[in-house]
């Protein structure tokens, strides 16, 4: 069971989940399975050991599992979208988010590749990701500050674009770039990113695939360090509900 400890922590988040109700033994029984299925990396064939990991990510990120209750975080708001947003907390995706980043301590790192493309890709995600939202119609505009805002950040950066970056960038573009080279290999993983995000129609899934873009990036060029991606990530998220209608049109 080589580095298992590291998997200490989001077992117990586990077992607080079911103690609360949040997640119930059937749910519970799959996500040890997945976590199984991380530590024994060493053990199975890559390609086989990848797919799983994936299958498994994508099933509890996109809350396809059934056992797993949100948890409700205020009452509902009007964030300028077709419909009151409520902030909840996901636990399915919580725990692909603490089961991922368990696995992700234990992989090797590498030499920064470029810190001023690094920089670059950053700045024209922040810039150019909200512009094309307005300029083709995809949000509108609708500055705010959120009553919820600083929960809504450190759940945002703590689960959705910590699990998101790990699933798309850790798992999938490293591979992706390993076997086609960077150029193919980032675009790919950026139109799967954006591919994940076609519930919330054509044009959100575009603008998802430009910032996954931007994400890859600088991902990419910080020599795969996660926290630059995630940060990223949340920061085009926090002017997504800072400035424009929030979630959707």
């Amino acid at each position: 069971m080589r580095h298992a400890l590291h998997y200490g922590t989001p077992l117990l988040a586990l077992l607080a989940g079911l103690a609360a109700g949040l997640i119930d033994a059937s749910a519970a029984l799959a996500t040890l399975a997945f976590a199984g299925w991380l530590i024994v990396q060493p053990r199975l064939p890559g390609q086989l050991w990848l797919f799983g990991a994936l299958l498994g990510s994508l099933l509890l990120a996109a809350h396809l599992l059934p056992g797993f209750t949100p948890l409700p975080i205020g009452p509902p708001q009007d964030l300028g979208g077709a419909a009151p947003w409520q902030l909840r907390i996901s636990p399915d995706k919580a725990m692909v988010a603490a089961l991922l980043l368990a696995w992700w301590l234990d992989q090797p790192r590498t030499a920064w590749r470029s810190i001023s493309l690094t920089v670059l890709a950053s700045g024209a995600s922040l810039i150019f990701v909200p512009l094309l939202a307005l300029a083709f119609g995809v949000l509108d505009w609708q500055p705010k500050w959120p009553a919820l805002f600083l929960p809504w950040l450190l759940i945002n950066l703590g689960i959705t674009c910590l699990a998101e970056e790990l699933i798309f960038r850790s798992l999938l573009q490293r591979e992706l770039v390993r076997r086609f080279g960077a150029a193919i290999g980032i675009g790919l993983a950026s139109v799967l990113f954006g591919a994940a995000h076609l519930p919330a129609g054509a044009g959100f899934a575009g603008l998802a695939t430009l910032a996954g873009l931007g994400y890859g990036l600088a991902f990419h060029y910080a020599g795969d360090r996660l926290w630059v991606a995630v940060l990223l990530h949340g920061a085009v998220n926090s002017l997504h509900i800072l400035l424009l209608t929030y979630p959707l049109r």
